[in-house]
């Protein structure tokens, strides 16, 4: 005698409400209701305001909105003189080591030396109040120099045209900053995950290896090199430019001071109260290898200086931005890469001291202040900005309290750019080059590697591929490569999705992969399997229909093989779409050509955990009426034990 599964409605008054439920719930939100909702939630919310509002502000809703913006605002009332006493000390040694680098790293930028200490000076001033960061210190930083040199330098040489160069450098910054704050104004943060942990551990050690070999030029006083980033190409200019003359002077006088630097931070490693030793070195490098220079004429025995750094504070770069460049594309595609690569190493950098101190850093804010402060940078003489580790180390080592350290760094920065700018005339760029490069370890995190190396091998293969393409090909197709392969990955696993047939363990209602909990027991007559994949789509609604179908196939050849007893063979496919939150047209022409398969073989679909989304495009689809409404369950647990039932009742009729 046949096996009938029971109506819900006929099983009892306790397992009708339970049916009722899941059938008849209501029509999910439209895409246009969401979008709304989000919109209304996410950007038109109200309820950090709310949070914030006290008596006085309550009837001043400008006040309100200028909280939320800048949240210097709000801390800035409780600042006490103790707690500037810390900040000034770590802004003045966060100063020794900005300004040096900040020369380093404009030149790396193939910008004039001023340019790293213009960027020094406006970015931190606004970020110090929008930013909810304490510890970041923001400016110029190695990697996105060399982003921006190599990618600019395709459009514009520097040598030949330093001037509109320069131009499309501001306008790069420009887009960079309105990207970040569209980010932020809009919520969409989850763009700047593209680059994962992965991609940026590799990213950031091939940069750092390429940026060291950049440093040659420098290092060595090299005057024939390669514009070209990658390994091949410089390398080869390095061997061609040995054999024309140079004056070993330039090396002596950088790796020395290399060597010393290295020292100091070493000693500020072994003891952390000796931090402003490493913070301090740079900063002596530059001053002992200048005098040096000056009171020995070395620049008339071929040691190259930096020469003129132009004083004076910031000067306006409004006029020079291009927006009606005919390489306007390229420059958009520029300033979006670097938005996401300064966003991905600033915030990873402030949430990481931000969970030391034991608070929450602000995704959002952290993206608005980070555009605005790029824009207004654009506007004098700035070039990308963002959070560097090297100097924000120094900055919590040295016992900030809060942003007011930024302050203080970018106030001395103005001043060296209107005092010290004559005295760094005779600076050796040999000395630039040896401070680039002992920042430069702290960008390999080699231990990270061989983390992700035990953890995730398609993972170590993302983070390959973003070392090598930036190592022998360029710093963008390093990133396209990371990417690529990730979203490869993530498309293979949504068009490939396992189907994992479920068993129950031992006393209890869960359902598990029999792979993984060998223990668990099937149920005669019954296969389950559950669809582990988040979407139900063109992309893969044909492959996971043949793959149900070959593992019923499989069922019922061991069933023949088997010899199992009638009422014991495969009648009913229990399918778990608790993992589904996605279906298309596709995925339901696929459930319905599987229903008539089934049915064909005398075999009943019951579909159990259906989202909400999912059993609406059923409704309207009109699916459910072909597969029955007492025939979706609300758990696997449930139509199982239905199933059971029914099996029982039926053998006691019979």
């Amino acid at each position: 005698m046949g096996i009938e599964l029971q109506s819900h409605h006929e099983d009892g008054p306790s397992e009708e409400p339970i049916s009722r439920w899941l059938v008849d719930t209501p029509v999910p939100p439209s895409m246009w209701q969401e979008l709304a909702g989000y919109i209304r939630k996410n950007v038109l919310s109200k309820k950090d305001n709310r949070r914030n509002k006290t008596k006085s502000s309550s009837s001043n809703p400008v006040y309100s909105c200028l909280k939320s913006l800048f949240p210097i605002l709000i801390w800035g009332r409780q600042y006490k003189l103790n707690l500037f006493k810390k900040d000034l000390m770590a802004g003045l040694t966060l100063a020794s080591l900005c300004i040096p680098q900040s020369i380093g790293y404009a030149n790396l930028a193939g910008l004039d030396p001023e340019y790293g200490l213009y960027t020094s000076v406006v970015p931190p001033l606004i970020y110090s109040t929008m930013g909810s960061s304490r510890e970041l210190a923001i400016g110029p930083v190695a990697v996105v120099s060399l982003l921006l040199s190599s990618m600019v330098r395709d459009l514009q040489d520097p040598v030949t045209d330093p001037i509109a160069y320069r131009k499309i450098v501001f306008t790069v910054t420009f887009f960079a900053g309105a990207f970040q704050a569209i980010f932020g104004l809009f919520r969409l943060g989850f763009l700047v995950d593209f680059l994962s942990h992965a991609a940026l551990v590799g990213f950031m050690a091939g940069a750092a290896i390429v940026i060291g070999l950049q440093q040659l030029k420098g290092l060595f006083g090299l005057s024939h090199f390669t514009n070209k980033t990658d390994i091949v190409s410089v390398l080869s200019s390095v061997f061609h430019s040995l054999h024309h003359p140079w004056q070993p002077l330039n090396f002596v006088i950088g790796s020395s001071f290399l060597i010393f630097i290295l020292l100091a931070r070493f000693l500020g490693k072994r003891n952390k109260k000796l931090f402003w030793i490493p913070a301090m070195a740079p900063l002596i490098s530059v001053v002992l290898a200048t005098l040096i220079v000056y009171l020995t004429n070395a620049e008339t025995r071929g040691v190259k200086i930096v020469k003129h750094i132009k004083p004076g504070f910031n000067q306006p770069s409004v006029n020079q931005l291009q927006f009606s460049s005919p390489h306007l594309g390229q420059i958009v595609k520029i300033g979006l890469i670097s938005a996401i690569i300064a966003l991905t190493e600033a915030i990873a950098v402030g949430r990481s001291f931000a969970t030391i101190k034991g608070y929450r850093l602000d995704g959002n804010k952290e993206m608005m202040a980070m555009g605005f402060m790029n824009i207004a940078g654009s506007f004098t003489s700035c070039y990308v900005a963002t959070g560097s580790f090297s100097r924000t180390a120094v900055n919590f080592s040295a016992g900030c309290e809060t942003v007011v350290s930024n302050i203080v760094m970018a106030i001395t920065v103005m001043i060296s750019l209107e005092v010290l700018t004559r005295f760094l005339y005779f600076t050796p760029t040999a000395i630039l080059a040896s401070i680039i490069l002992s920042a430069l370890p702290g960008l390999i995190d080699i231990s990270g590697a061989l983390h992700i190396w035990k953890l995730d091998k398609l993972d170590f293969l993302v983070l390959a591929a973003a070392f090598f393409g930036v190592l022998f090909a360029s710093v963008e197709i390093g990133l396209l490569l990371a990417v690529g392969i990730s979203f490869t990955r993530i498309v293979l696993s949504s068009i490939r999705p396992n189907i994992e047939a479920l068993g129950r363990l031992s006393k209890t209602d869960i359902f598990g992969d029999i792979n993984q909990y060998p223990m668990a027991t099937k149920t005669p007559g019954l296969l389950t399997l559950r669809i582990s994949s988040p979407l139900l789509c063109f992309a893969n609604a044909n492959f996971i229909r043949d793959r149900i179908l070959n593992s019923v196939r499989e069922v019922e050849e061991e069933d023949n093989e088997q010899e199992v007893p009638k009422d014991k063979v495969l009648q009913v496919l229990i399918l778990d779409m608790s993992c589904v939150m996605g279906i298309d047209t596709s995925g339901v022409v696929a459930l319905e050509e599987l229903h008539k398969e089934l049915a064909s073989n005398d075999i009943r679909l019951v579909i159990a955990s259906p989202r909400w989304r999912i059993l609406h495009k059923l409704k309207r689809a009109k699916l459910e009426e072909k597969v029955k409404e007492e025939n979706i369950f609300m758990t696997v647990g449930e139509a199982v034990d239905i199933h059971v039932r029914a099996r029982s009742t039926s053998h006691d009729l019979c």
